[in-house]
Protein backbone atom coordinates (compact mmCIF):
# COMPACT_ATOMS: atom_id res chain seq x y z
CA UNK A 1 0.00 0.00 0.00
CA UNK A 2 1.34 3.43 -0.90
CA UNK A 3 2.55 5.87 1.74
CA UNK A 4 2.68 9.65 1.46
CA UNK A 5 5.17 10.87 -1.12
CA UNK A 6 7.18 13.96 -0.26
CA UNK A 7 8.38 16.57 -2.72
CA UNK A 8 11.76 14.82 -2.79
CA UNK A 9 10.10 11.63 -4.00
CA UNK A 10 10.63 9.80 -0.72
CA UNK A 11 7.79 7.53 0.41
CA UNK A 12 6.95 7.58 4.09
CA UNK A 13 4.40 5.64 6.16
CA UNK A 14 2.52 8.30 8.13
CA UNK A 15 1.19 5.88 10.74
CA UNK A 16 4.21 3.56 10.75
CA UNK A 17 2.06 0.69 9.46
CA UNK A 18 0.18 0.57 12.78
CA UNK A 19 -3.23 1.17 11.28
CA UNK A 20 -3.24 -2.05 9.28
CA UNK A 21 -2.51 -4.09 12.40
CA UNK A 22 -5.58 -2.83 14.25
CA UNK A 23 -8.79 -4.90 14.62
CA UNK A 24 -10.97 -4.39 11.58
CA UNK A 25 -13.84 -2.67 13.37
CA UNK A 26 -11.92 -0.62 15.90
CA UNK A 27 -9.47 2.23 15.67
CA UNK A 28 -6.82 3.38 18.09
CA UNK A 29 -6.86 7.13 18.50
CA UNK A 30 -4.81 8.69 15.73
CA UNK A 31 -3.88 12.36 15.47
CA UNK A 32 -3.46 14.17 12.15
CA UNK A 33 -2.31 17.77 11.62
CA UNK A 34 -3.04 19.55 8.35
CA UNK A 35 -0.86 22.64 7.85
CA UNK A 36 -2.55 24.62 5.09
CA UNK A 37 -2.10 28.09 3.62
CA UNK A 38 -4.95 29.54 5.66
CA UNK A 39 -5.68 27.14 8.51
CA UNK A 40 -3.83 24.64 10.68
CA UNK A 41 -6.00 21.88 12.10
CA UNK A 42 -5.54 19.00 14.51
CA UNK A 43 -7.97 16.09 14.26
CA UNK A 44 -7.89 13.06 16.54
CA UNK A 45 -9.84 10.15 15.08
CA UNK A 46 -11.53 7.53 17.20
CA UNK A 47 -14.23 4.92 16.74
CA UNK A 48 -15.21 2.51 13.98
CA UNK A 49 -12.33 2.12 11.53
CA UNK A 50 -14.47 2.59 8.39
CA UNK A 51 -16.36 5.55 9.82
CA UNK A 52 -14.10 7.18 12.41
CA UNK A 53 -15.45 9.68 14.89
CA UNK A 54 -13.79 12.98 15.71
CA UNK A 55 -12.50 12.58 19.25
CA UNK A 56 -10.85 16.00 19.09
CA UNK A 57 -10.93 18.72 16.45
CA UNK A 58 -9.25 22.14 16.67
CA UNK A 59 -8.50 24.72 14.01
CA UNK A 60 -6.39 27.89 14.01
CA UNK A 61 -6.69 30.35 11.13
CA UNK A 62 -2.97 31.10 11.08
CA UNK A 63 -2.80 32.52 7.54
CA UNK A 64 0.67 31.13 6.80
CA UNK A 65 0.24 31.71 3.08
CA UNK A 66 -1.22 35.21 3.22
CA UNK A 67 0.77 37.60 0.98
CA UNK A 68 3.05 34.75 -0.10
CA UNK A 69 2.17 35.27 -3.75
CA UNK A 70 3.58 38.80 -3.42
CA UNK A 71 6.54 38.23 -1.07
CA UNK A 72 7.48 34.64 -1.85
CA UNK A 73 7.72 34.01 1.89
CA UNK A 74 5.45 32.80 4.68
CA UNK A 75 3.48 35.48 6.49
CA UNK A 76 5.44 36.58 9.62
CA UNK A 77 2.33 36.81 11.78
CA UNK A 78 1.19 33.48 10.34
CA UNK A 79 4.48 31.91 11.39
CA UNK A 80 3.97 33.11 14.98
CA UNK A 81 0.42 31.84 15.11
CA UNK A 82 1.42 28.64 13.36
CA UNK A 83 4.19 27.85 15.86
CA UNK A 84 1.87 28.59 18.75
CA UNK A 85 -0.77 26.24 17.32
CA UNK A 86 1.70 23.47 16.52
CA UNK A 87 3.32 23.66 19.96
CA UNK A 88 -0.12 23.36 21.53
CA UNK A 89 -1.06 20.45 19.28
CA UNK A 90 2.16 18.62 20.21
CA UNK A 91 1.39 19.13 23.91
CA UNK A 92 -2.19 17.93 23.43
CA UNK A 93 -0.94 14.81 21.66
CA UNK A 94 1.35 14.01 24.57
CA UNK A 95 -1.52 14.51 27.02
CA UNK A 96 -3.74 12.20 24.97
CA UNK A 97 -0.92 9.68 24.58
CA UNK A 98 -1.30 9.68 20.80
CA UNK A 99 2.16 10.90 19.80
CA UNK A 100 3.60 10.98 17.22
CA UNK A 101 1.18 13.09 15.26
CA UNK A 102 1.04 12.76 11.49
CA UNK A 103 1.65 16.25 10.09
CA UNK A 104 1.09 17.15 6.44
CA UNK A 105 1.93 20.55 4.97
CA UNK A 106 0.59 21.77 1.64
CA UNK A 107 0.96 24.76 -0.71
CA UNK A 108 2.24 27.48 1.63
CA UNK A 109 5.13 25.52 3.14
CA UNK A 110 5.69 23.74 -0.19
CA UNK A 111 6.17 26.93 -2.23
CA UNK A 112 7.53 29.57 0.15
CA UNK A 113 11.27 30.19 -0.04
CA UNK A 114 11.45 29.98 3.75
CA UNK A 115 9.23 26.88 3.84
CA UNK A 116 12.17 24.47 4.47
CA UNK A 117 13.38 26.68 7.33
CA UNK A 118 9.89 26.69 8.84
CA UNK A 119 9.77 22.92 8.48
CA UNK A 120 13.10 22.45 10.27
CA UNK A 121 12.21 24.88 13.04
CA UNK A 122 8.89 23.13 13.68
CA UNK A 123 10.66 19.80 14.13
CA UNK A 124 13.38 21.27 16.34
CA UNK A 125 11.09 23.27 18.64
CA UNK A 126 7.95 21.11 18.78
CA UNK A 127 9.16 17.65 17.82
CA UNK A 128 6.59 17.49 15.01
CA UNK A 129 7.81 16.28 11.63
CA UNK A 130 6.09 18.06 8.75
CA UNK A 131 5.67 15.96 5.62
CA UNK A 132 5.47 18.44 2.74
CA UNK A 133 3.46 17.01 -0.15
CA UNK A 134 3.19 18.19 -3.75
CA UNK A 135 -0.02 19.38 -5.40
CA UNK A 136 -0.92 16.11 -7.10
CA UNK A 137 -0.45 14.19 -3.85
CA UNK A 138 -2.63 16.76 -2.10
CA UNK A 139 -5.30 16.15 -4.74
CA UNK A 140 -5.04 12.38 -4.29
CA UNK A 141 -5.38 12.51 -0.52
CA UNK A 142 -8.34 14.90 -0.70
CA UNK A 143 -10.03 12.58 -3.19
CA UNK A 144 -9.43 9.64 -0.88
CA UNK A 145 -11.06 11.62 1.90
CA UNK A 146 -14.14 11.99 -0.30
CA UNK A 147 -14.11 8.24 -0.96
CA UNK A 148 -14.02 7.60 2.77
CA UNK A 149 -17.30 9.50 3.11
CA UNK A 150 -18.78 8.56 -0.29
CA UNK A 151 -17.71 5.01 -1.27
CA UNK A 152 -19.67 5.33 -4.54
CA UNK A 153 -18.42 8.82 -5.38
CA UNK A 154 -18.11 9.52 -9.10
CA UNK A 155 -17.02 12.84 -10.56
CA UNK A 156 -14.45 15.50 -9.77
CA UNK A 157 -13.10 16.36 -6.34
CA UNK A 158 -12.18 20.04 -6.04
CA UNK A 159 -10.12 21.04 -2.98
CA UNK A 160 -9.53 24.75 -2.55
CA UNK A 161 -6.96 26.13 -0.11
CA UNK A 162 -5.47 29.54 0.42
CA UNK A 163 -2.79 29.34 -2.28
CA UNK A 164 -3.83 26.45 -4.51
CA UNK A 165 -6.76 24.48 -5.84
CA UNK A 166 -6.58 20.79 -6.72
CA UNK A 167 -8.81 18.62 -8.88
CA UNK A 168 -8.98 14.82 -8.99
CA UNK A 169 -11.20 12.26 -10.68
CA UNK A 170 -12.97 9.64 -8.55
CA UNK A 171 -14.90 6.59 -9.74
CA UNK A 172 -15.28 2.94 -8.73
CA UNK A 173 -13.57 3.56 -5.42
CA UNK A 174 -10.39 4.81 -7.09
CA UNK A 175 -8.64 8.12 -7.71
CA UNK A 176 -7.84 8.86 -11.33
CA UNK A 177 -6.17 11.84 -13.00
CA UNK A 178 -5.33 14.78 -10.80
CA UNK A 179 -4.02 18.30 -11.29
CA UNK A 180 -3.07 21.30 -9.19
CA UNK A 181 -3.42 25.02 -9.89
CA UNK A 182 -2.75 28.43 -8.35
CA UNK A 183 -6.41 29.32 -7.96
CA UNK A 184 -6.32 29.81 -4.20
CA UNK A 185 -7.85 33.11 -3.00
CA UNK A 186 -4.56 34.37 -1.50
CA UNK A 187 -2.95 34.19 -4.95
CA UNK A 188 -5.96 35.73 -6.66
CA UNK A 189 -5.70 38.76 -4.37
CA UNK A 190 -2.59 39.69 -6.36
CA UNK A 191 -4.42 39.76 -9.71
CA UNK A 192 -5.79 43.08 -10.96
CA UNK A 193 -9.62 43.15 -10.67
CA UNK A 194 -10.10 43.92 -14.37
CA UNK A 195 -7.98 40.89 -15.30
CA UNK A 196 -9.35 38.46 -12.72
CA UNK A 197 -12.11 36.82 -14.74
CA UNK A 198 -9.88 36.16 -17.76
CA UNK A 199 -7.10 34.89 -15.47
CA UNK A 200 -9.40 32.39 -13.72
CA UNK A 201 -11.01 31.24 -16.96
CA UNK A 202 -7.65 30.62 -18.66
CA UNK A 203 -6.44 28.42 -15.79
CA UNK A 204 -9.73 26.51 -15.58
CA UNK A 205 -9.76 25.84 -19.30
CA UNK A 206 -6.26 24.39 -18.98
CA UNK A 207 -7.46 22.11 -16.17
CA UNK A 208 -10.47 21.06 -18.24
CA UNK A 209 -8.20 20.04 -21.11
CA UNK A 210 -6.46 17.62 -18.77
CA UNK A 211 -9.52 16.23 -16.98
CA UNK A 212 -12.36 16.66 -19.47
CA UNK A 213 -15.79 18.21 -18.90
CA UNK A 214 -17.94 15.07 -18.73
CA UNK A 215 -18.30 15.03 -14.94
CA UNK A 216 -21.86 15.30 -13.65
CA UNK A 217 -20.89 16.03 -10.06
CA UNK A 218 -18.18 18.08 -8.40
CA UNK A 219 -17.35 17.31 -4.76
CA UNK A 220 -16.30 20.48 -2.96
CA UNK A 221 -13.56 20.21 -0.31
CA UNK A 222 -12.21 23.17 1.62
CA UNK A 223 -13.27 25.91 4.01
CA UNK A 224 -14.09 28.49 1.33
CA UNK A 225 -16.48 26.10 -0.41
CA UNK A 226 -18.12 25.20 2.91
CA UNK A 227 -18.57 28.91 3.65
CA UNK A 228 -20.37 29.43 0.33
CA UNK A 229 -22.56 26.38 1.01
CA UNK A 230 -23.43 27.68 4.46
CA UNK A 231 -24.44 30.99 2.90
CA UNK A 232 -26.55 29.12 0.34
CA UNK A 233 -28.36 27.44 3.24
CA UNK A 234 -28.98 30.85 4.79
CA UNK A 235 -30.29 32.31 1.53
CA UNK A 236 -32.85 29.56 0.93
CA UNK A 237 -33.78 29.02 4.59
CA UNK A 238 -32.58 25.42 4.54
CA UNK A 239 -33.73 23.66 7.73
CA UNK A 240 -30.44 21.85 8.43
CA UNK A 241 -26.93 23.20 8.95
CA UNK A 242 -25.02 19.94 8.42
CA UNK A 243 -22.69 20.77 5.54
CA UNK A 244 -21.48 17.26 4.67
CA UNK A 245 -23.43 15.94 1.65
CA UNK A 246 -25.23 19.25 1.15
CA UNK A 247 -26.16 19.49 -2.53
CA UNK A 248 -26.41 22.57 -4.76
CA UNK A 249 -27.42 23.01 -8.38
CA UNK A 250 -25.45 25.33 -10.67
CA UNK A 251 -28.43 27.71 -10.73
CA UNK A 252 -28.52 27.78 -6.92
CA UNK A 253 -24.82 28.63 -6.80
CA UNK A 254 -25.35 31.47 -9.28
CA UNK A 255 -28.19 32.84 -7.17
CA UNK A 256 -26.15 32.61 -3.99
CA UNK A 257 -23.09 34.28 -5.51
CA UNK A 258 -25.30 37.16 -6.67
CA UNK A 259 -26.93 37.29 -3.23
CA UNK A 260 -23.54 37.43 -1.48
CA UNK A 261 -22.54 40.33 -3.73
CA UNK A 262 -25.57 42.35 -2.57
CA UNK A 263 -24.90 41.93 1.16
CA UNK A 264 -22.35 43.23 3.61
CA UNK A 265 -19.87 40.48 4.46
CA UNK A 266 -19.82 41.44 8.13
CA UNK A 267 -23.58 41.05 8.35
CA UNK A 268 -23.47 37.67 6.62
CA UNK A 269 -20.66 36.55 8.90
CA UNK A 270 -22.70 37.40 11.99
CA UNK A 271 -25.67 35.43 10.69
CA UNK A 272 -23.86 32.17 9.96
CA UNK A 273 -20.82 32.21 12.23
CA UNK A 274 -18.08 32.16 9.60
CA UNK A 275 -14.70 33.47 10.81
CA UNK A 276 -13.52 36.91 9.67
CA UNK A 277 -10.47 35.48 7.90
CA UNK A 278 -12.67 33.00 6.03
CA UNK A 279 -15.44 35.38 5.00
CA UNK A 280 -12.99 37.80 3.39
CA UNK A 281 -11.96 35.07 0.94
CA UNK A 282 -15.54 34.21 -0.04
CA UNK A 283 -15.93 36.77 -2.88
CA UNK A 284 -12.83 35.47 -4.68
CA UNK A 285 -13.77 31.85 -4.05
CA UNK A 286 -17.25 32.61 -5.38
CA UNK A 287 -15.77 33.84 -8.64
CA UNK A 288 -13.72 30.67 -8.99
CA UNK A 289 -16.75 28.49 -8.29
CA UNK A 290 -18.96 30.38 -10.73
CA UNK A 291 -16.43 30.11 -13.54
CA UNK A 292 -15.66 26.49 -12.73
CA UNK A 293 -19.32 25.71 -13.25
CA UNK A 294 -19.23 27.50 -16.60
CA UNK A 295 -16.13 25.62 -17.77
CA UNK A 296 -16.90 22.11 -16.43
CA UNK A 297 -20.71 22.20 -16.64
CA UNK A 298 -21.60 19.89 -13.73
CA UNK A 299 -25.21 19.01 -12.97
CA UNK A 300 -24.68 19.07 -9.21
CA UNK A 301 -22.22 20.21 -6.59
CA UNK A 302 -21.89 18.32 -3.30
CA UNK A 303 -20.08 19.48 -0.18
CA UNK A 304 -17.63 17.13 1.52
CA UNK A 305 -16.41 17.78 5.05
CA UNK A 306 -13.82 15.06 4.46
CA UNK A 307 -10.50 15.88 2.83
CA UNK A 308 -6.78 15.35 3.32
CA UNK A 309 -7.00 14.24 6.94
CA UNK A 310 -9.58 11.58 6.18
CA UNK A 311 -7.63 10.70 3.04
CA UNK A 312 -4.68 9.74 5.20
CA UNK A 313 -6.87 7.28 7.08
CA UNK A 314 -8.25 5.88 3.84
CA UNK A 315 -4.67 5.40 2.65
CA UNK A 316 -4.18 2.72 5.28
CA UNK A 317 -7.44 0.83 4.86
CA UNK A 318 -7.42 -2.59 3.28
CA UNK A 319 -9.54 -3.10 0.16
CA UNK A 320 -11.96 -5.17 2.23
CA UNK A 321 -12.35 -2.41 4.79
CA UNK A 322 -12.85 0.23 2.12
CA UNK A 323 -15.77 -1.74 0.69
CA UNK A 324 -17.69 -1.73 3.95
CA UNK A 325 -20.64 0.63 4.34
CA UNK A 326 -19.57 3.58 6.55
CA UNK A 327 -23.13 4.07 7.80
CA UNK A 328 -23.53 0.47 8.96
CA UNK A 329 -20.07 0.42 10.51
CA UNK A 330 -20.81 3.61 12.46
CA UNK A 331 -24.19 2.25 13.58
CA UNK A 332 -22.61 -1.02 14.72
CA UNK A 333 -19.98 0.84 16.68
CA UNK A 334 -22.59 3.12 18.27
CA UNK A 335 -24.72 0.13 19.26
CA UNK A 336 -21.73 -1.59 20.82
CA UNK A 337 -20.84 1.51 22.84
CA UNK A 338 -24.28 2.82 23.81
CA UNK A 339 -27.07 0.21 23.54
CA UNK A 340 -28.41 -1.70 26.53
CA UNK A 341 -28.21 -4.98 24.62
CA UNK A 342 -25.50 -4.81 21.94
CA UNK A 343 -26.29 -7.28 19.18
CA UNK A 344 -30.06 -7.00 19.51
CA UNK A 345 -30.28 -4.65 16.52
CA UNK A 346 -29.44 -7.42 14.05
CA UNK A 347 -32.05 -9.70 15.62
CA UNK A 348 -34.64 -6.94 15.47
CA UNK A 349 -33.86 -6.39 11.77
CA UNK A 350 -34.33 -10.09 11.00
CA UNK A 351 -37.61 -10.20 12.93
CA UNK A 352 -39.06 -7.19 11.11
CA UNK A 353 -37.80 -8.05 7.61
CA UNK A 354 -41.03 -9.85 6.53
CA UNK A 355 -42.86 -6.54 6.89
CA UNK A 356 -40.84 -5.06 4.04
CA UNK A 357 -40.79 -7.59 1.16
CA UNK A 358 -39.79 -5.14 -1.57
CA UNK A 359 -36.96 -3.19 0.06
CA UNK A 360 -34.59 -1.39 -2.25
CA UNK A 361 -30.89 -1.68 -1.32
CA UNK A 362 -30.97 2.01 -0.33
CA UNK A 363 -33.92 1.53 2.03
CA UNK A 364 -32.57 -1.77 3.36
CA UNK A 365 -29.36 -0.14 4.63
CA UNK A 366 -31.41 2.56 6.36
CA UNK A 367 -33.51 -0.12 8.04
CA UNK A 368 -30.37 -1.96 9.17
CA UNK A 369 -28.93 1.25 10.57
CA UNK A 370 -32.19 2.14 12.33
CA UNK A 371 -32.38 -1.26 14.03
CA UNK A 372 -28.77 -0.97 15.18
CA UNK A 373 -29.42 2.52 16.56
CA UNK A 374 -32.91 1.92 17.96
CA UNK A 375 -31.80 1.72 21.61
CA UNK A 376 -28.77 4.00 21.76
CA UNK A 377 -30.61 6.93 23.38
CA UNK A 378 -31.98 4.95 26.32
CA UNK A 379 -30.08 7.06 28.87
CA UNK A 380 -31.97 10.19 27.80
CA UNK A 381 -34.96 11.27 29.87
CA UNK A 382 -38.05 9.33 28.70
CA UNK A 383 -39.84 12.57 27.83
CA UNK A 384 -37.07 13.54 25.40
CA UNK A 385 -35.87 10.23 23.94
CA UNK A 386 -37.81 10.61 20.70
CA UNK A 387 -36.45 14.09 20.01
CA UNK A 388 -32.96 13.06 21.21
CA UNK A 389 -32.91 10.15 18.72
CA UNK A 390 -33.95 12.40 15.88
CA UNK A 391 -31.47 15.12 16.80
CA UNK A 392 -28.59 12.68 17.28
CA UNK A 393 -29.01 11.10 13.87
CA UNK A 394 -29.65 14.25 11.86
CA UNK A 395 -26.55 15.92 13.32
CA UNK A 396 -24.35 12.86 13.78
CA UNK A 397 -20.95 12.49 12.17
CA UNK A 398 -22.06 9.74 9.81
CA UNK A 399 -20.85 9.28 6.27
CA UNK A 400 -22.63 7.92 3.19
CA UNK A 401 -25.88 9.47 4.37
CA UNK A 402 -27.69 12.14 2.34
CA UNK A 403 -29.72 14.82 4.08
CA UNK A 404 -33.11 13.21 3.21
CA UNK A 405 -31.72 9.87 4.43
CA UNK A 406 -30.72 11.51 7.72
CA UNK A 407 -34.25 12.78 8.17
CA UNK A 408 -35.76 9.39 7.25
CA UNK A 409 -33.53 7.62 9.76
CA UNK A 410 -34.21 10.23 12.43
CA UNK A 411 -37.96 10.10 11.89
CA UNK A 412 -37.98 6.29 12.10
CA UNK A 413 -36.14 6.48 15.41
CA UNK A 414 -38.48 9.21 16.64
CA UNK A 415 -41.43 6.86 16.04
CA UNK A 416 -39.59 4.05 17.78
CA UNK A 417 -40.22 6.03 20.98
CA UNK A 418 -43.32 8.02 20.09
CA UNK A 419 -46.55 7.16 18.29
CA UNK A 420 -47.11 10.55 16.71
CA UNK A 421 -44.98 13.47 15.61
CA UNK A 422 -47.57 16.19 16.15
CA UNK A 423 -46.10 19.50 17.31
CA UNK A 424 -42.58 18.14 17.05
CA UNK A 425 -39.85 20.78 17.22
CA UNK A 426 -38.21 18.93 14.33
CA UNK A 427 -41.20 19.41 12.00
CA UNK A 428 -39.43 21.88 9.64
CA UNK A 429 -36.95 19.13 8.74
CA UNK A 430 -39.72 16.76 7.67
CA UNK A 431 -40.13 18.92 4.55
CA UNK A 432 -37.03 17.22 3.10
CA UNK A 433 -39.13 14.04 2.70
CA UNK A 434 -42.23 13.46 0.59
CA UNK A 435 -45.43 12.00 2.07
CA UNK A 436 -44.58 8.42 1.05
CA UNK A 437 -41.17 8.63 2.70
CA UNK A 438 -42.66 10.07 5.88
CA UNK A 439 -45.18 7.22 6.02
CA UNK A 440 -42.45 4.61 5.40
CA UNK A 441 -40.33 6.07 8.22
CA UNK A 442 -43.35 5.98 10.56
CA UNK A 443 -44.04 2.33 9.73
CA UNK A 444 -40.42 1.36 10.36
CA UNK A 445 -40.40 3.31 13.63
CA UNK A 446 -43.59 1.69 14.90
CA UNK A 447 -42.32 -1.74 13.85
CA UNK A 448 -39.19 -1.16 15.94
CA UNK A 449 -41.35 0.21 18.77
CA UNK A 450 -43.24 -3.08 18.90
CA UNK A 451 -40.34 -5.46 18.24
CA UNK A 452 -37.96 -3.80 20.69
CA UNK A 453 -40.22 -4.34 23.70
CA UNK A 454 -41.90 -7.60 22.63
CA UNK A 455 -38.93 -9.74 23.64
CA UNK A 456 -35.73 -8.96 25.51
CA UNK A 457 -33.38 -11.50 23.91
CA UNK A 458 -34.56 -12.38 20.39
CA UNK A 459 -38.08 -11.57 19.15
CA UNK A 460 -37.80 -14.36 16.57
CA UNK A 461 -37.81 -16.88 19.42
CA UNK A 462 -41.16 -15.52 20.54
CA UNK A 463 -42.99 -15.03 17.25
CA UNK A 464 -42.80 -14.51 13.51
CA UNK A 465 -44.45 -11.91 11.30
CA UNK A 466 -46.23 -12.53 8.00
CA UNK A 467 -47.74 -9.86 5.78
CA UNK A 468 -50.39 -11.59 3.65
CA UNK A 469 -51.67 -10.66 0.19
CA UNK A 470 -55.13 -10.48 1.75
CA UNK A 471 -54.15 -7.37 3.71
CA UNK A 472 -53.51 -8.86 7.13
CA UNK A 473 -50.45 -8.91 9.35
CA UNK A 474 -50.12 -12.19 11.18
CA UNK A 475 -48.18 -12.46 14.41
CA UNK A 476 -47.59 -16.15 15.00
CA UNK A 477 -46.61 -16.72 18.61
CA UNK A 478 -44.47 -19.51 20.00
CA UNK A 479 -45.12 -20.89 23.46
CA UNK A 480 -42.62 -18.37 24.77
CA UNK A 481 -44.31 -15.56 22.89
CA UNK A 482 -47.73 -16.27 24.38
CA UNK A 483 -46.41 -15.19 27.77
CA UNK A 484 -44.87 -12.04 26.26
CA UNK A 485 -47.94 -10.80 24.41
CA UNK A 486 -49.19 -8.50 27.13
CA UNK A 487 -51.38 -5.42 27.01
CA UNK A 488 -48.64 -2.98 25.93
CA UNK A 489 -47.34 -5.35 23.26
CA UNK A 490 -50.88 -5.81 21.92
CA UNK A 491 -51.38 -2.04 21.76
CA UNK A 492 -48.12 -1.46 19.89
CA UNK A 493 -48.83 -4.29 17.47
CA UNK A 494 -52.22 -2.78 16.59
CA UNK A 495 -50.64 0.67 16.17
CA UNK A 496 -48.17 -0.87 13.70
CA UNK A 497 -51.00 -2.53 11.78
CA UNK A 498 -52.90 0.76 11.60
CA UNK A 499 -49.86 2.60 10.19
CA UNK A 500 -49.47 -0.05 7.48
CA UNK A 501 -53.21 -0.11 6.79
CA UNK A 502 -53.77 -3.82 7.45
CA UNK A 503 -55.74 -5.95 9.90
CA UNK A 504 -53.70 -7.50 12.70
CA UNK A 505 -54.15 -11.13 13.56
CA UNK A 506 -52.45 -12.84 16.51
CA UNK A 507 -52.16 -16.62 16.24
Amino acid sequence: MNGVRTTSGQTIEPFGGKFRKLPKRSLKRIGVVDVGSNSIRLVVFDGAARSPAYFYNEKVMAGLGQDMARTGRLNPEGIKRGFSALARFAALARSMDIAPLTCVATAAVREAEDGPAFQRRVEKETGLKLHVIDGEEEARLSAQGVLLGWPDAKGLVCDIGGNSMELAEVADGKVGRRVTSQLGPFRLQQVAPDQLRAHITTILQGLAEKLGTDHDRIYLVGGSWRAIARLDMERVGYPMTVLHEYRMTPDAVADTVAWIGKHDLGTLRAKVGISASRIELVPLASQVLSQMIEVFGPKELAVSSYGIREGLLYEHMSTTLRKRDPLIEAARFTEKQMARLPGFGKKLYQFLLPLFPNLTPERDRLMRAACLLHDTAWRAHPDYRAEACFDNVTRANMAALSHPERIFLGLALLHRYKNNRAESQMAPLFALLDDDEIRAAEILGKAMRFGAMFAIDDPSDAASLRLTPAGTLELRLTSTGRHLMGEVAQSRFLSLCKSIGVVGIVK
